[in-house]
Protein backbone atom coordinates (compact mmCIF):
# COMPACT_ATOMS: atom_id res chain seq x y z
CA UNK A 1 0.00 0.00 0.00
CA UNK A 2 1.43 3.36 -1.00
CA UNK A 3 1.53 6.04 1.67
CA UNK A 4 0.15 9.13 -0.02
CA UNK A 5 0.27 12.52 1.63
CA UNK A 6 -3.35 13.51 1.97
CA UNK A 7 -4.34 16.85 3.44
CA UNK A 8 -8.05 17.50 3.94
CA UNK A 9 -7.97 21.10 5.09
CA UNK A 10 -10.59 23.45 6.49
CA UNK A 11 -10.94 26.75 4.66
CA UNK A 12 -8.73 28.71 7.07
CA UNK A 13 -5.86 26.27 6.66
CA UNK A 14 -6.31 26.20 2.90
CA UNK A 15 -6.06 29.94 2.68
CA UNK A 16 -3.27 30.18 5.24
CA UNK A 17 -1.12 28.03 2.99
CA UNK A 18 -0.51 24.63 4.58
CA UNK A 19 1.90 23.12 2.07
CA UNK A 20 3.40 20.00 0.64
CA UNK A 21 7.14 19.52 1.04
CA UNK A 22 8.82 22.29 -0.92
CA UNK A 23 11.36 20.17 -2.81
CA UNK A 24 9.88 18.92 -6.08
CA UNK A 25 10.61 15.23 -6.47
CA UNK A 26 10.43 13.80 -9.97
CA UNK A 27 8.37 10.79 -8.96
CA UNK A 28 5.32 12.58 -7.55
CA UNK A 29 2.25 14.49 -8.64
CA UNK A 30 0.41 17.08 -6.54
CA UNK A 31 -3.35 16.80 -6.83
CA UNK A 32 -5.76 19.47 -5.59
CA UNK A 33 -9.08 17.66 -5.30
CA UNK A 34 -12.60 18.83 -4.51
CA UNK A 35 -13.88 15.24 -4.68
CA UNK A 36 -14.45 13.95 -1.15
CA UNK A 37 -14.93 10.25 -1.73
CA UNK A 38 -12.83 7.81 0.27
CA UNK A 39 -13.00 5.48 -2.72
CA UNK A 40 -10.78 7.88 -4.70
CA UNK A 41 -7.87 6.63 -2.59
CA UNK A 42 -8.07 3.44 -4.66
CA UNK A 43 -7.45 5.57 -7.79
CA UNK A 44 -4.28 7.03 -6.30
CA UNK A 45 -3.02 3.65 -5.11
CA UNK A 46 -3.64 2.08 -8.53
CA UNK A 47 -1.86 4.94 -10.32
CA UNK A 48 1.18 4.67 -8.03
CA UNK A 49 1.21 0.90 -8.45
CA UNK A 50 1.20 1.27 -12.24
CA UNK A 51 3.70 4.12 -12.54
CA UNK A 52 5.75 4.42 -9.35
CA UNK A 53 4.57 8.05 -9.07
CA UNK A 54 3.35 9.10 -5.63
CA UNK A 55 0.14 11.15 -5.40
CA UNK A 56 0.09 14.00 -2.87
CA UNK A 57 -3.52 15.07 -2.31
CA UNK A 58 -4.82 18.38 -1.00
CA UNK A 59 -8.58 18.31 -0.49
CA UNK A 60 -10.84 21.33 -0.23
CA UNK A 61 -13.91 22.96 -1.69
CA UNK A 62 -13.69 23.73 -5.40
CA UNK A 63 -13.84 27.53 -4.98
CA UNK A 64 -11.31 27.34 -2.14
CA UNK A 65 -8.86 25.41 -4.30
CA UNK A 66 -9.28 27.85 -7.19
CA UNK A 67 -8.56 30.76 -4.82
CA UNK A 68 -5.57 28.97 -3.40
CA UNK A 69 -4.01 28.28 -6.81
CA UNK A 70 -4.60 31.92 -7.81
CA UNK A 71 -2.98 33.11 -4.60
CA UNK A 72 0.02 30.77 -4.99
CA UNK A 73 0.56 32.04 -8.53
CA UNK A 74 3.63 30.75 -10.36
CA UNK A 75 4.91 29.20 -7.13
CA UNK A 76 1.91 26.85 -6.88
CA UNK A 77 2.89 23.21 -6.37
CA UNK A 78 -0.45 22.14 -7.92
CA UNK A 79 -0.12 19.78 -10.89
CA UNK A 80 -3.74 18.67 -11.31
CA UNK A 81 -7.06 20.07 -10.13
CA UNK A 82 -9.97 17.64 -9.92
CA UNK A 83 -13.58 18.54 -9.12
CA UNK A 84 -17.18 17.66 -9.89
CA UNK A 85 -19.60 19.38 -12.24
CA UNK A 86 -18.82 21.19 -15.48
CA UNK A 87 -19.92 24.44 -13.82
CA UNK A 88 -17.05 24.23 -11.33
CA UNK A 89 -14.55 23.15 -14.00
CA UNK A 90 -15.67 26.21 -15.98
CA UNK A 91 -15.02 28.46 -12.95
CA UNK A 92 -11.47 27.13 -12.74
CA UNK A 93 -11.08 27.62 -16.49
CA UNK A 94 -12.31 31.24 -16.15
CA UNK A 95 -9.69 31.78 -13.45
CA UNK A 96 -7.04 30.62 -15.97
CA UNK A 97 -6.14 27.62 -13.81
CA UNK A 98 -5.85 25.02 -16.58
CA UNK A 99 -3.26 24.44 -19.28
CA UNK A 100 -4.33 22.97 -22.62
CA UNK A 101 -3.35 19.32 -22.91
CA UNK A 102 -2.88 17.47 -26.18
CA UNK A 103 -2.95 13.73 -25.50
CA UNK A 104 -3.55 10.98 -28.02
CA UNK A 105 -4.52 8.66 -25.16
CA UNK A 106 -7.25 11.01 -23.91
CA UNK A 107 -8.46 11.73 -27.45
CA UNK A 108 -8.74 8.04 -28.15
CA UNK A 109 -10.25 6.96 -24.84
CA UNK A 110 -12.73 9.73 -24.03
CA UNK A 111 -15.90 10.64 -25.96
CA UNK A 112 -15.65 14.03 -27.67
CA UNK A 113 -18.42 15.53 -25.50
CA UNK A 114 -16.38 14.70 -22.35
CA UNK A 115 -13.43 16.81 -23.55
CA UNK A 116 -13.05 20.57 -23.30
CA UNK A 117 -12.68 21.82 -26.89
CA UNK A 118 -9.21 23.21 -26.11
CA UNK A 119 -8.12 20.30 -23.90
CA UNK A 120 -8.28 22.40 -20.74
CA UNK A 121 -10.13 19.72 -18.78
CA UNK A 122 -11.65 16.30 -19.26
CA UNK A 123 -14.62 14.39 -17.85
CA UNK A 124 -13.77 11.02 -16.29
CA UNK A 125 -17.05 9.99 -14.67
CA UNK A 126 -20.69 10.64 -15.49
CA UNK A 127 -23.48 11.62 -13.12
CA UNK A 128 -27.03 11.66 -14.38
CA UNK A 129 -29.57 14.20 -13.07
CA UNK A 130 -32.53 11.85 -12.82
CA UNK A 131 -36.20 12.24 -11.95
CA UNK A 132 -37.67 10.34 -8.99
CA UNK A 133 -41.37 9.75 -8.46
CA UNK A 134 -43.90 8.11 -6.18
CA UNK A 135 -45.31 5.21 -8.26
CA UNK A 136 -48.53 5.23 -6.19
CA UNK A 137 -49.24 8.84 -7.17
CA UNK A 138 -47.63 9.22 -10.60
CA UNK A 139 -47.62 6.91 -13.61
CA UNK A 140 -44.23 6.57 -15.30
CA UNK A 141 -45.70 7.70 -18.63
CA UNK A 142 -47.00 10.92 -17.04
CA UNK A 143 -43.51 12.32 -16.67
CA UNK A 144 -41.01 11.50 -19.37
CA UNK A 145 -38.93 14.69 -19.63
CA UNK A 146 -37.43 17.53 -17.61
CA UNK A 147 -39.87 19.76 -19.49
CA UNK A 148 -42.77 17.89 -17.80
CA UNK A 149 -41.62 19.20 -14.40
CA UNK A 150 -43.04 22.60 -15.43
CA UNK A 151 -46.44 21.18 -16.44
CA UNK A 152 -49.27 22.69 -14.34
CA UNK A 153 -50.54 19.17 -13.53
CA UNK A 154 -47.61 18.84 -11.13
CA UNK A 155 -48.48 22.02 -9.21
CA UNK A 156 -47.39 21.66 -5.57
CA UNK A 157 -45.74 18.30 -6.22
CA UNK A 158 -42.08 18.95 -7.12
CA UNK A 159 -39.11 18.77 -4.72
CA UNK A 160 -35.85 20.24 -6.01
CA UNK A 161 -32.76 21.91 -4.56
CA UNK A 162 -31.98 25.60 -4.42
CA UNK A 163 -30.76 27.69 -7.33
CA UNK A 164 -27.28 28.04 -5.81
CA UNK A 165 -26.77 24.30 -6.28
CA UNK A 166 -24.31 23.78 -9.15
CA UNK A 167 -26.12 20.62 -10.34
CA UNK A 168 -29.31 22.60 -10.91
CA UNK A 169 -27.37 25.43 -12.54
CA UNK A 170 -25.92 22.96 -15.03
CA UNK A 171 -29.33 21.38 -15.68
CA UNK A 172 -30.75 24.82 -16.50
CA UNK A 173 -27.64 25.60 -18.57
CA UNK A 174 -28.45 22.53 -20.66
CA UNK A 175 -32.03 23.79 -21.13
CA UNK A 176 -30.61 27.09 -22.40
CA UNK A 177 -28.44 25.16 -24.88
CA UNK A 178 -31.35 23.10 -26.18
CA UNK A 179 -34.21 25.61 -26.06
CA UNK A 180 -32.75 29.12 -25.87
CA UNK A 181 -32.85 31.50 -22.91
CA UNK A 182 -36.51 32.54 -23.22
CA UNK A 183 -37.91 29.02 -23.23
CA UNK A 184 -35.50 27.93 -20.49
CA UNK A 185 -36.78 30.80 -18.34
CA UNK A 186 -40.39 29.77 -18.94
CA UNK A 187 -39.43 26.25 -17.83
CA UNK A 188 -37.72 27.51 -14.65
CA UNK A 189 -40.78 29.64 -13.83
CA UNK A 190 -43.00 26.58 -14.31
CA UNK A 191 -40.86 24.52 -11.93
CA UNK A 192 -40.98 27.29 -9.30
CA UNK A 193 -44.79 27.37 -9.66
CA UNK A 194 -44.90 23.59 -9.11
CA UNK A 195 -42.65 23.39 -6.03
CA UNK A 196 -44.08 21.46 -3.09
CA UNK A 197 -41.90 23.47 -0.69
CA UNK A 198 -39.19 26.10 -0.71
CA UNK A 199 -35.94 24.47 -1.86
CA UNK A 200 -34.04 22.98 1.07
CA UNK A 201 -31.45 20.29 1.73
CA UNK A 202 -29.34 18.20 -0.60
CA UNK A 203 -30.17 15.67 -3.28
CA UNK A 204 -30.89 12.92 -0.73
CA UNK A 205 -33.49 15.16 0.94
CA UNK A 206 -35.35 15.55 -2.36
CA UNK A 207 -35.61 11.76 -2.78
CA UNK A 208 -36.72 11.40 0.84
CA UNK A 209 -39.35 14.10 0.22
CA UNK A 210 -40.97 11.77 -2.32
CA UNK A 211 -40.73 8.80 0.05
CA UNK A 212 -42.40 10.76 2.88
CA UNK A 213 -45.21 12.03 0.63
CA UNK A 214 -44.18 15.67 0.85
CA UNK A 215 -43.89 15.68 -2.94
CA UNK A 216 -44.63 13.23 -5.76
CA UNK A 217 -41.72 14.12 -8.04
CA UNK A 218 -38.10 15.11 -7.35
CA UNK A 219 -34.80 15.75 -9.11
CA UNK A 220 -31.46 14.37 -7.86
CA UNK A 221 -28.23 12.85 -9.12
CA UNK A 222 -28.56 9.10 -9.58
CA UNK A 223 -25.86 7.98 -7.14
CA UNK A 224 -27.61 9.52 -4.11
CA UNK A 225 -30.43 7.06 -4.75
CA UNK A 226 -27.99 4.14 -4.97
CA UNK A 227 -26.47 5.19 -1.64
CA UNK A 228 -29.93 5.06 -0.04
CA UNK A 229 -30.68 1.66 -1.59
CA UNK A 230 -27.37 0.27 -0.26
CA UNK A 231 -27.37 2.12 3.07
CA UNK A 232 -26.68 0.37 6.38
CA UNK A 233 -29.68 2.31 7.72
CA UNK A 234 -32.95 0.39 7.30
CA UNK A 235 -34.90 3.67 7.18
CA UNK A 236 -32.83 4.87 4.21
CA UNK A 237 -33.39 1.61 2.33
CA UNK A 238 -37.10 1.72 3.10
CA UNK A 239 -37.33 5.29 1.78
CA UNK A 240 -35.52 4.38 -1.44
CA UNK A 241 -37.81 1.41 -2.03
CA UNK A 242 -40.87 3.70 -2.03
CA UNK A 243 -39.42 5.71 -4.91
CA UNK A 244 -38.82 4.93 -8.59
CA UNK A 245 -36.10 6.42 -10.78
CA UNK A 246 -36.52 7.44 -14.40
CA UNK A 247 -34.13 8.77 -17.00
CA UNK A 248 -35.86 11.62 -18.84
CA UNK A 249 -36.00 12.64 -22.50
CA UNK A 250 -35.42 9.18 -23.92
CA UNK A 251 -37.47 10.10 -26.99
CA UNK A 252 -35.29 13.09 -27.84
CA UNK A 253 -31.92 14.32 -26.57
CA UNK A 254 -31.45 11.92 -23.65
CA UNK A 255 -30.93 12.39 -19.91
CA UNK A 256 -28.81 15.33 -18.70
CA UNK A 257 -25.28 14.20 -17.84
CA UNK A 258 -22.66 15.98 -15.80
CA UNK A 259 -19.10 15.02 -14.94
CA UNK A 260 -16.39 14.49 -12.44
CA UNK A 261 -13.38 15.96 -14.22
CA UNK A 262 -9.82 17.23 -14.00
CA UNK A 263 -7.24 19.33 -15.79
CA UNK A 264 -3.52 20.04 -15.65
CA UNK A 265 -2.67 23.26 -13.81
CA UNK A 266 -0.76 25.98 -15.70
CA UNK A 267 2.91 25.88 -14.70
CA UNK A 268 2.56 22.44 -13.10
CA UNK A 269 5.97 21.54 -11.64
CA UNK A 270 5.41 17.87 -12.62
CA UNK A 271 3.66 18.47 -15.95
CA UNK A 272 4.44 15.10 -17.53
CA UNK A 273 3.33 13.23 -14.40
CA UNK A 274 0.13 15.29 -14.40
CA UNK A 275 -0.67 14.27 -17.98
CA UNK A 276 0.10 10.63 -17.11
CA UNK A 277 -2.31 10.90 -14.17
CA UNK A 278 -5.10 12.18 -16.43
CA UNK A 279 -4.37 9.43 -18.95
CA UNK A 280 -4.55 6.88 -16.16
CA UNK A 281 -8.00 8.21 -15.13
CA UNK A 282 -9.19 7.20 -18.61
CA UNK A 283 -7.85 3.63 -18.23
CA UNK A 284 -10.13 0.62 -17.79
CA UNK A 285 -8.78 0.15 -14.26
CA UNK A 286 -9.53 3.73 -13.13
CA UNK A 287 -12.88 3.79 -14.90
CA UNK A 288 -13.92 0.66 -12.99
CA UNK A 289 -12.93 2.35 -9.70
CA UNK A 290 -15.08 5.40 -10.53
CA UNK A 291 -17.96 3.03 -11.31
CA UNK A 292 -17.70 1.01 -8.10
CA UNK A 293 -16.52 3.70 -5.68
CA UNK A 294 -19.26 6.33 -5.94
CA UNK A 295 -21.73 4.51 -8.22
CA UNK A 296 -20.86 6.90 -11.06
CA UNK A 297 -21.13 5.92 -14.72
CA UNK A 298 -17.79 5.49 -16.47
CA UNK A 299 -17.15 7.61 -19.57
CA UNK A 300 -15.39 4.75 -21.40
CA UNK A 301 -17.61 2.07 -22.94
CA UNK A 302 -17.47 -1.55 -21.86
CA UNK A 303 -16.60 -0.98 -18.17
CA UNK A 304 -18.47 -3.10 -15.64
CA UNK A 305 -20.70 -0.96 -13.43
CA UNK A 306 -22.28 -1.23 -9.99
CA UNK A 307 -24.99 -3.94 -9.98
CA UNK A 308 -27.78 -1.40 -9.36
CA UNK A 309 -26.63 0.67 -12.35
CA UNK A 310 -26.37 -2.51 -14.43
CA UNK A 311 -29.98 -3.40 -13.53
CA UNK A 312 -31.15 -0.07 -14.96
CA UNK A 313 -29.91 -1.17 -18.37
CA UNK A 314 -28.80 1.10 -21.16
CA UNK A 315 -30.43 4.48 -21.67
CA UNK A 316 -29.92 7.52 -23.85
CA UNK A 317 -27.72 10.34 -22.53
CA UNK A 318 -27.49 13.92 -23.75
CA UNK A 319 -24.35 14.23 -25.88
CA UNK A 320 -24.07 17.99 -25.50
CA UNK A 321 -20.42 18.89 -24.91
CA UNK A 322 -20.22 19.35 -21.14
CA UNK A 323 -18.16 22.54 -21.52
CA UNK A 324 -21.37 24.25 -22.70
CA UNK A 325 -22.84 23.71 -19.22
CA UNK A 326 -20.14 26.01 -17.87
CA UNK A 327 -20.40 28.56 -20.67
CA UNK A 328 -24.16 28.89 -20.05
CA UNK A 329 -23.81 29.04 -16.26
CA UNK A 330 -24.06 32.86 -15.98
CA UNK A 331 -27.31 32.84 -18.01
CA UNK A 332 -28.69 30.06 -15.81
CA UNK A 333 -27.92 31.99 -12.62
CA UNK A 334 -29.60 35.12 -14.00
CA UNK A 335 -32.70 33.13 -15.00
CA UNK A 336 -32.95 31.62 -11.51
CA UNK A 337 -32.82 35.12 -10.03
CA UNK A 338 -35.47 36.45 -12.38
CA UNK A 339 -37.99 33.66 -11.66
CA UNK A 340 -37.44 33.76 -7.88
CA UNK A 341 -36.01 30.24 -7.60
CA UNK A 342 -34.44 30.53 -4.16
Amino acid sequence: MHQHRRLALPFAALMAGATFASQAAADEVNLYSARHYDSDQALYDAFSEATGIEVNVLEGGSDQLIQRIEREGQASPADVMMTVDAGRLWRAEQADIFASVDSEVLDERLPANMQHPEGKWFGFSQRVRAIFYNPEAVDADEITSYEDLADPRFEGEVCIRSSNNIYNQSLLASMVAHHGEQEAEAWAQGVVDNMARDPEGGDTDQIKGVASGECDVAVANHYYYVRLLQSDDAGDREAAEKVQILFPNQDDRGAHVNVGGAGVVQGAPHHDNAVRFLEFLASDEAQAIFASGNHEFPVVDGIEVDEVLADWGDFKRDELNVSVLGENNPQAVRIFDRVGWR
